[in-house]
């Protein structure tokens, strides 16, 4: 790995044919999309490409197909981590390492699926360290489902003083959290990025290198302005802010669907099929289309707003 895995890290959606087979046609203009946006990385077969539907051979031509359509753009990151046993975990981490991803992401859950705490935690930790590739560098991810399970100080330290992780998505969704974790791997190669939207400008300012939410499959050019250039306009800077985090809550309705729904306006994608949500979300949400509306019309707007302030910047020089 030569690039560093830190900045906007889109957590990618899966597009699926009406069949329910992987549309490999949408996801090359996906991934056309998340590149001309500028992001930093790509976290590919994570929980929001429903890696947890998806068959073993199916997460390794995923993340194959991603690493080998990106070609070096920018780092990729895959997980695909969804197993209890040992064994099956070794199996799945190979496969992801031999996607060629810059880093192989370990789900936290299931470091300690039975909740037994630190002991287990690091029993399996050591298992997988001395059975995946040496010179794999592996990153950490406290996935929600199907439970969320935070790391500890002391397990967090135990992962940086390894030396083998690179990366933690970061799902405490809490600033005090992400500002002591963010000492705790000062100095280490260990980038601590979160994943809340809520927090997610003053984690940037209190150290978090970037951002991981869901809401990078609709505006992460946004987030991006904001952790570079945020400071210097604190005005807008503020309102973005505001309107990320409301826009944000839309998770609710209907993710990894509502993402599908607003990639099939922009003609990225054809179909919203899923796996993990079989039901209308339009019946079960109402409104949802005028939902995404007004998500739509904010991003253009403060994008055009940033537009000027380029320009406008140019113009004086």
């Amino acid at each position: 790995m030569t690039k560093a895995i830190e900045g906007i890290i889109p957590v990618m959606i899966t597009p699926f044919t009406e069949d329910g087979a992987i549309d490999y046609a949408g996801l090359e203009k996906l991934i056309s999309w998340y590149l001309a946006l500028d992001v930093d990385a790509l976290f590919a077969v994570c929980q929001s490409s429903e890696m947890q539907y998806l068959s073993l051979k199916e997460r390794g031509e995923l993340g194959r197909f991603v690493v080998r359509q990106v070609g070096g753009r920018v780092p990729v990151i895959s997980s695909g981590h969804i197993s209890d046993d040992i064994d099956e975990q070794v199996t799945e981490l190979t496969v992801a390492a031999e996607t060629g991803a810059d880093a192989v992401v370990l789900v936290t859950n299931h470091l300690d699926p039975a909740k037994q705490g630190m002991a287990a935690f690091r029993r399996t930790t050591d298992t997988l360290l001395d059975r995946l590739p040496q010179d794999m560098p592996l990153g950490l991810y406290e996935c929600p489902a199907p439970f969320r399970r935070l790391l500890s100080d002391d397990e967090l330290k135990y992962c940086i003083d390894s030396g083998r992780f690179v990366v933690l998505k970061d799902v405490s969704c809490d600033l005090p959290t992400v500002e002591r974790r963010v000492a705790l791997a000062n100095g280490s190669p260990m980038a601590i990025v979160n994943a809340n939207a809520a927090i997610a400008r003053d984690a940037m300012r209190a150290g978090s290198l970037g951002f991981t939410g869901v809401f990078t499959n609709f505006h992460p050019d946004l987030y991006k302005w904001m952790r570079l250039s945020g400071d210097l306009h604190e005005d807008l800077a503020k309102r973005l802010n505001t309107f990320l985090v409301l826009a944000a809550l839309s998770e609710a309705f209907g993710y990894p669907v509502l993402a599908k729904l607003y990639h099939q306006r922009l003609g990225t994608l054809g179909s919203i099929k899923s796996r993990v949500i079989e039901f209308d979300v339009r019946e079960k949400f109402w409104a949802l289309d005028a939902i995404l509306d007004q998500i739509v019309a904010g991003t253009e707007a403060f994008r055009a707003e940033i537009a000027h302030l380029g320009a406008g910047a140019a113009a004086a020089a």
